[in-house]
């Protein structure tokens, strides 16, 4: 009673909303088809259907040369963003200190045995409640099959006790052979591990922090820095204790955090809600927090503001 999953919610976007919409206009499905292949898809940064129109001659062209395409766009165009259907939070989870249908809704997912918040995660967390990410993996249970069957062999294998500085295992990893390891098995790791060439746990730790849109550019610095093809450089002297291990690179919302402490003065609760508002990436807040960074700094250099 005091145990939920989280709710999640898919919205309408171009593609799909222009697909539904044809659909109950009753087009022609390779006609519907031929307009969602015209929308580009990107699901890091996604366009909206009003762009997508704007920027492609065809999709303009279909729409003065079809009644039912300019009416399928109008339409589309007002339902985009729409939560089209509900589902569950792959792995939040959130702990009551008490029943949960006293804090919030609660719903019941057919596909799930245990109940749901109908607070999305970032509703669940304002409503007070602490919410917790478990990841189920297969490896794991890959991992005990092959402890169970060496057993067989009469081999015995402590997990728990193996070394985290292997020389094998990390010639392995850097030959990018890593398919079916956690997070390190996609084509495009498996390149980055043979580019950079990770020799501690630390510098996988960082790769998987960086694999992922946006920071992934910082990929081919950081191994060239790490490799000794490239000098380290940091932002400021100041800094070089934080970024000593990922080469002078902000890797970590962490580090975000230690900078603004050490070269503005922040404290832990300030340089957490620069972290907050780094990570919303809402103009506004970043604006309001560059002044009070700028105003820590010359504190801290003792300058006179406005020197």
């Amino acid at each position: 009673h005091q145990v939920a999953q989280i709710i999640t919610f898919g919205p309408l976007q171009s593609r799909g909303v222009l697909r539904d919409v044809g659909r109950v206009l009753q087009m022609p499905y390779g006609q519907v088809d031929k307009l969602c292949k015209l929308v580009p898809q990107n699901p890091a940064n996604p366009i909206s259907l009003a762009k997508a129109i704007e920027d492609e001659p065809k999709l303009q062209a279909e729409a003065e040369a079809e009644p039912v395409v300019k009416r399928a766009f109008a339409i589309a165009k007002k339902l985009e963003g729409l939560n089209r259907h509900a589902s569950t939070h792959a792995a939040g989870i959130v702990i009551g200190d008490r029943p949960l249908s006293e804090l919030v809704p609660l719903y019941r997912d057919p596909k799930s045995d245990m109940p749901v918040t109908q607070f999305n995660m970032k509703w669940v967390e304002q409503a007070g409640l602490v919410k917790f990410d478990f990841l189920g993996l297969k490896t794991l249970s890959v991992l005990r099959k092959a402890v169970d069957l060496m057993a067989k062999r009469g081999i015995s294998i402590d997990l728990s006790a193996l070394a985290w500085d292997d020389e094998q295992t990390y010639k392995l990893l850097q030959s990018g052979d890593t398919v079916g390891v956690f997070q390190l098995e996609s084509e495009g790791m498996r390149r980055t591990l043979a580019a950079v060439k990770p020799t501690n746990f630390g510098d996988i730790i960082a790769l998987v922090s960086l694999y992922r849109p946006g920071p992934m550019d910082n990929i081919p610095l950081f191994g060239r820095r790490k490799n000794g093809l490239e000098s380290i450089e940091y932002p400021h002297e100041k800094l070089a204790g934080i970024l000593a291990e990922t080469y002078g690179i902000f890797v970590y919302q962490e580090q975000v955090m230690q900078a603004a402490q050490i070269l503005a003065g922040y404290s832990l609760g300030d340089a957490d809600l620069l972290r907050r508002a780094m990570g919303k990436k809402v103009q506004a807040e970043m604006d309001a927090q560059r002044q009070r960074f700028i105003d820590g700094c010359l504190e801290v250099s003792q300058i006179p503001k406005g020197e």
